[in-house]
């Protein structure tokens, strides 16, 4: 029994509070469209996507990730106790929220930093950009070649076949949930490695473009068919997903968000400019990347369309071995490399490069810090969905740490 209201017990500074007053100034039309029960029809009462999103947020906010673990703590804990307000949530509906509107959480990034670019606590000024690998829910024995696959498929197909003879020769063998749910699990893992002979030929189509034998080593995974195998920062291989964060250097706000299946980061530098310029109608004007990301026909669109590239030279130094000039025009240059590599010869370009590691690299610790470590949902699109979740809970820290007021959008 307790003889004081939620709203009395959670403190006036707590963060559910800002979270819950962020929320509330929200436009959430499109979540409520996707609700079919509404009054006067039948159908059971729908919880407030302000509830979810809310309870979400802090989750993340806290390094949470597991839905069953959120569905506990509404039970038990004060402040998504106070956020739910007697609403009661299970980890089914809060797993399937979690990953579902994929779009708006999408556009609620764009909102949020387009209001703090109005009112000018943010610029676009000066951009870094920096990608991380986070481990699939997927192990790294779940991968198969495309015989072994063929194999998987036809003792899938099987078992369908076999699962609903059962059911039409003896109605009655076992109760209609148990063979529903039998049955799904076998039309789930087959359509799984049906994904993962689609997925493997776009892997073997990419290894045939770098010149390697496809048939012998070409392998997709039949837990997680997006995901790929990707070297990690202790060196072993494991199956992940690139996560990439845009981040202004002034303020360290994120700004836009990528996920692919693909361990390098050339050629990410060009679609995430164009990624700002279509969320805000402007792009930065200078942009700092690791070497990773320098392919040169990237740093020609970059420096054509406007944009100042900061990235090292590479063969830097193996150039002031040989006596040469890393920052000289070269033969094939165009006249925006030649830019480029001139202007990274300047004492002014290695000062500003300076400030990547330290503006690129916090969100990542900070998210990594949240739980970032490894999803526990599978898919291109619930990954990019739990990256976005991340985001905008990082971000809602540092408008919070930039004294500033919660935006409405």
């Amino acid at each position: 029994m307790q003889f004081f209201a939620l709203d009395q017990m959670l403190p006036d500074d707590h963060r559910a509070r800002s979270i819950w007053q962020f929320v509330d100034s929200l436009d959430l039309f499109l979540l409520y469209q996707q609700i079919k029960a509404v009054e006067g029809h039948a159908g059971r009462d729908p919880v407030d996507p302000k509830i979810l999103l809310a309870l979400w947020l802090l989750a993340t906010t806290e390094g949470i990730g597991s839905a069953r673990k959120l569905a506990d703590l509404c039970t038990r804990d004060l402040a998504y106790m106070w956020i739910c307000g007697d609403v009661g949530v299970n980890h089914h509906l809060l797993s399937d929220f979690r990953t579902a509107p994929v779009e708006f959480l999408d556009q609620l990034l764009t909102d949020s930093v387009a209001t703090l670019l109005h009112q000018d606590l943010i610029s676009l000024e000066r951009v870094s950009q920096d990608g991380m690998r986070v481990r699939a829910h997927a192990g790294s024995s779940s991968f198969r070649r495309r015989k072994t696959l063929k194999k998987c498929q036809q003792e899938a197909q099987e078992q369908v076949d076999a699962l609903r003879a059962e059911q039409e020769a003896d109605s009655s063998a076992c109760d209609r949930r148990t063979q529903a749910a039998r049955e799904r699990g076998a039309r789930e893992r087959k359509e799984r490695v049906e994904k993962a002979l689609q997925e493997l030929g776009e892997v073997e189509a990419k290894m045939e473009k770098r010149k390697k034998s496809s048939s012998e080593t070409a392998r997709a995974s039949t837990t997680d068919p997006e995901a790929r195998r990707m070297k990690m920062a202790c060196g072993g291989f494991r199956p992940a997903y690139n996560v990439e964060f845009a981040t202004t250097n002034n303020t360290r706000v994120i700004v836009g968000v990528s996920v692919i299946n693909s361990g390098s980061d050339g050629g990410q530098m060009s679609p995430m400019i164009d990624q700002i310029e279509e969320r805000f109608s402007q792009r930065p004007r200078e942009y700092l990347v690791d070497g990773g990301f320098s392919t040169l026909e990237d740093i020609e669109l970059a420096e054509q369309a406007g944009t100042t590239v900061y990235a090292p030279v590479k063969d830097e130094e193996k150039k002031r071995t040989q006596g040469e000039d890393p920052f000289a025009r070269r033969k094939k240059d165009s006249d925006a490399i030649a830019h480029w590599r001139e202007g990274m010869g300047t004492t002014e370009a290695r000062e500003k490069y300076r400030e990547r590691a330290s503006t690129a690299e916090y969100p990542n610790a900070v998210c990594r810090n949240r739980g970032l470590q490894q999803f526990l949902v599978r898919g291109l699109r619930k990954v990019k969905a739990v990256a976005l979740w991340h985001a905008l809970a990082y971000n809602l820290t540092r408008i919070s740490a930039l004294h500033a007021p919660i935006p409405e959008t």
